[in-house]
């Protein structure tokens, strides 16, 4: 039997009891040629045996790879790589849905380019029976129809860096850190070990959460892995080997400002941090912002620059003056 096309990796954390609307999203894909690895673990998130086990029952593109000990997430995903089959890997989660046409789709987009090493698309979120456009719609379509290199459309590492938004070629399968954030470094070792990239300009995900979920599994995890993350990709980017093409230098500044506004984002995000963690985690940002700061670089406009400044300054009060006044109503 000839290898599927892609492989979806998919740890079956279910804490708001969508995977069985995952799964069925999957299996009413019109392309045929695809199978799935559901990762289930002792993790109380999961759902019990007997659902996992219908589905493997139903369909033989379904296999479960049951794991004795409860890993955190990125171990999940990359223990389900290592069986997969597929070409292309995707890394979904327990609240994505897909449309019937989606996997046809990129499909016809790998006909037209050939092979690479990453495929992107579009995603949107729906919240509270809303739907919004994922955040890289404009980048995406932007990059154009052609087969292109990092170098080529540094403006990618200023997208939210989601393993979920992109097929992955099987042999360069990314790896995953212990702990929070964990696609962050994936996705950005990815992109720049790519040679070829593509785009397929449509959405193909939906994601039914406001924000990320992390599963237990990963002893001392924290919302405050987030600094190890963006600080192992900057080592990344200063330890090209030599006979690799140099980086573009606007790459470096791209990471920059998704680096700060991804700070900021977990910084104002309800009933992440505790009182306790907020002004620690502010002074870890302003360290970053200070440390990886590019030269010549330009805050954005506006508010969002105002922000960027507060941060650069390590102005931890007068951020949050500034914040209580513009939830207040206050003007100045």
């Amino acid at each position: 039997m000839a290898p599927p096309l892609i492989t979806v990796v998919l740890p079956a954390y279910d804490e708001q009891e969508q995977l069985k609307e995952c799964l069925d999203s999957l299996l009413g894909q019109s392309f045929r040629e695809f199978e799935i690895i559901v990762v289930r673990t002792p993790s109380p998130h999961c759902p019990e045996e007997r659902l996992v086990e219908a589905y493997e029952l139903r369909d033989a593109r379904v296999r479960v790879l049951r794991l004795d000990t409860e890993p955190g997430i990125g171990q999940a995903r990359m223990a389900g790589a290592t069986h997969a089959r597929g070409d292309y890997l995707l890394f979904l989660d327990s609240d994505h849905l897909l449309p019937a046409d989606a996997f046809e789709a990129m499909a016809a987009r790998l006909a037209e380019t050939g092979e690479v090493d990453l495929l992107l698309f579009g995603h949107n979120r729906e919240y509270r029976g809303k739907v919004w456009p994922g955040n890289a719609a404009e980048l995406l379509a932007a990059a154009g129809p052609e087969v292109f290199t990092l170098n080529e459309h540094p403006e990618l590492f200023g997208a939210p860096p989601l393993i979920w938004d992109r097929l992955v070629r099987n042999s360069a399968a990314p790896t995953f850190p212990d702990g929070f954030y964990e696609e962050v470094p994936a996705v950005h070792r990815s992109l720049l070990s790519a040679s070829r990239i593509a785009v397929l300009d449509r959405e193909c995900v939906t994601i039914r959460r406001r924000h990320t979920l992390h599963p237990e599994g990963s002893e001392g995890a924290s919302h405050f892995d987030l600094f190890d993350r963006y600080e192992s990709t900057f080592e990344l980017l200063d330890a090209q080997p030599a006979e690799a093409p140099p980086v573009n230098p606007e790459v470096r500044t791209h990471l920059f400002t998704r680096m700060v506004r991804h700070y900021l984002f977990v910084y104002d995000l309800p009933g992440t941090l505790t009182r306790a963690e907020r002004p620690q985690f502010f002074q870890r940002a302003a360290e970053h912002y200070k440390r990886f700061l590019p030269e010549g670089y330009r805050r954005p406009d506006g508010r969002e620059g105002i922000k960027f400044s507060l941060l650069a300054s390590n102005s931890y009060t007068t951020f949050e003056v500034a914040k209580f006044s513009r939830l207040s109503g206050v003007r100045r």
